[in-house]
């Protein structure tokens, strides 16, 4: 799969938000002034219409969640052919991701880190090597790392971090043996970075 190679904060800087793509370690309004467009004038002085914010607000969440344009509509359409609100259907789909849930349970320190975790086979789904980022994690599914692995110093960095972030309550997550599962399917006061997703499905509807 194809992924950005440039600047993490520049990605961040253009959506005038913190799309969680560092580790944390150091807070990013220290790293950069995120208010501010690359090379461009203070955002604050820029008038966005309803489609560039629509856009915006795409690209965001796309980028969060480190998925590329074709990939993101596949799950607008799957979320928009599910039973109830399309937009909460949506923002499931992608916290159900299994490099999003390897991330949540504190397992990576970011979720491109989790894609590699993935990759390289370290995580086993139900004692079975899974090594696809997008697999989408089921209620009764086991998440652990591999055991060969537990001792890697990114993932006890990884720990020490997810102790600075909120902790999702819809999941179990056992850090002494690096495993964890599904306690509930995610609601939306889950998922607690800012964002509108109603402005996606005004944008894909069209």
């Amino acid at each position: 799969m194809a992924k950005f190679l440039g600047s993490k904060l520049k990605l961040c800087r253009r959506e005038n938000f913190d799309l969680y793509l560092k580790s944390g370690i150091k807070d990013i309004n220290l790293k950069c002034n995120i208010k501010k467009l690359p090379g461009q004038i203070n955002l604050n002085k820029i008038r966005l219409s309803d489609y560039a914010l629509q856009l915006r607000e795409k690209q965001k969440v796309r980028r969060i969640y480190g998925i590329l344009e074709k990939q993101f509509r596949n799950y607008y359409k799957k979320a928009n052919r599910l039973k109830g609100s399309t937009s909460i259907n949506l923002l499931q789909l992608l916290e159900l991701r299994l490099d999003n849930i390897i991330y949540r349970m504190g397992f990576s320190s970011t979720r491109s880190e989790a894609k590699q975790l993935i990759s390289h086979k370290l995580v086993l789904i139900n004692n079975k090597i899974v090594n696809i980022s997008s697999y989408q994690v089921l209620l009764n599914d086991c998440i652990k790392i591999n055991n060969k692995f537990i001792n890697q110093e990114r993932i006890k960095f990884s720990i020490k971090m997810f102790n600075k972030r909120d902790k999702p309550n819809w999941l179990y997550i056992d850090h002494n043996i690096l495993q964890g599962y599904l306690l509930r399917l995610p609601k939306r006061s889950d998922i607690y970075f800012n964002i509108n997703e109603q402005l996606i499905i005004e944008l894909y509807s069209k």
